[in-house]
């Protein structure tokens, strides 16, 4: 499922070093200076979910497979980019390809890395780049007002968009994201939004990069003055040390749980950042269990079983004639499928049903 999170901040935030650790692998260059990453990194990254460990125990698969995020690391942006300062409007676009924006923001004070901008100051930095994704919206929409113009004068709906068009451009003209446009549910702008994907417009997950006392501590001043203003636009906070993330990489699954454990910490901030990301695209998983593989199929939450099938294969979903369904809580407590249809827990639901995060699923269906 082509959904994606972009990673973005200023330079020397921790972006890289949080790709890295997202993605367990040092293919995104981590380095004490700005426009290190010179083409942006895409990497596939597993949801993690206790779930799937708890099935694969009860069935013995011989493998497992997870739902996935797209994680895309988009070089820093600086002062101006929307006017091509820094590496400029090429990375801008790749943010419109993603749904939800990680915005990385420093929350640690160390002379040995650089700031671009001189100090650490968390609501600056954040102004800098909301700002010029701003900016770059209002070039966008520019463009497409004037288009808009010349089409308006011979067609009644290009002068009906026009309208919203002109709106908008006054609300981004005061600085203000297209997020909190008071029409946004007219389908005129639905339609600009899903033409010109504004990004001013997407969620935004905030990470608060901290030094390890600072983690352990559960914030600082900086993280206190980040929570207080994502609180006031509607934003998640999650935080996080890169550093300390990037050293888990190498360590089993239980070596990771005790580090963390010393820290204080129950859950890593990358596996809060998937969980929120996964949450924010509006994504859920049911799952298949059986001796080949225990899976996780990404599906939109309220999704139909004809469409959660099409995930599957496109055939389910035309020859769909039932789905076998088990919640996920009575497979683990019984022990597994058979004992669920003893028990009365195996459900036959037809085309209408709703799909639940969790559920175990065999469909039934005519090639």
């Amino acid at each position: 499922m082509g959904l994606g999170v972009g990673i973005v901040g200023l330079p020397n935030v921790g972006k890289s070093t949080t790709f890295n650790a997202l993605t367990k692998a040092q293919n995104a260059e981590a380095q004490n200076y700005p426009f290190c990453t010179i083409e942006p990194n895409k990497a596939i990254v597993p949801v993690p979910d206790k779930r799937l460990i708890a099935l694969a125990k009860i069935v013995n698969p011989d493998k497992i497979q997870h739902s996935t995020i797209d994680f895309v690391d988009i070089a820093g942006l600086v002062r101006g980019a929307s006017k091509g300062e820094g590496l400029g409007n090429q990375f801008l676009s790749n943010i419109r390809e993603v749904e939800v924006i990680l915005h990385m923001v420093r929350c640690f004070e160390d002379g040995n890395i650089v700031h671009v901008e001189g100090d650490v100051n968390p609501l600056r930095d954040i102004e800098i780049i909301e700002t010029e994704l701003i900016y770059a919206d209002i070039s966008q929409l520019e463009k497409k007002i004037d288009r808009l113009k010349k089409q308006s004068k011979t067609s009644k709906e290009a002068a009906a968009s026009l309208i919203i068009a002109e709106e908008v451009f006054a609300h981004l003209a005061e600085l203000q994201p297209v997020k909190t446009f008071e029409n946004k549910e007219h389908e005129v702008f639905i339609a600009l939004d899903k033409e010109l994907r504004f990004l001013s417009n997407k969620d935004v997950i905030y990470g608060a990069n901290v030094d390890e006392d600072s983690l352990a501590d559960g914030g600082n001043k900086f993280v206190d003055i980040l929570k207080e203003h994502a609180a006031s636009v509607g934003a998640d906070v999650i935080v996080l040390c890169a550093k300390i993330e990037e050293e888990l990489i190498g360590l089993e699954d239980d070596e990771a749980t005790e580090f963390l454990a010393d820290l204080g910490v129950v859950e890593s901030g990358l596996e809060q950042i998937i969980h929120k990301a996964f949450d924010k695209l509006g994504l859920q998983s049911y799952f298949t269990a059986g001796k080949v593989e225990v899976r996780a199929w990404t599906i939109k939450k309220n999704t139909k079983a004809p469409q959660a099938a099409a995930v599957i294969h496109n055939d389910f979903e035309k020859g769909f004639i039932k789905a076998e369904v088990i919640a996920y809580e009575d497979f683990v407590n019984l022990g597994g499928e058979a004992k669920c249809k003893e028990a009365g827990k195996l459900r036959l639901e037809g085309k209408e049903y709703v799909v639940q995060d969790g559920d175990i699923m065999h469909f039934r269906f005519n090639v």
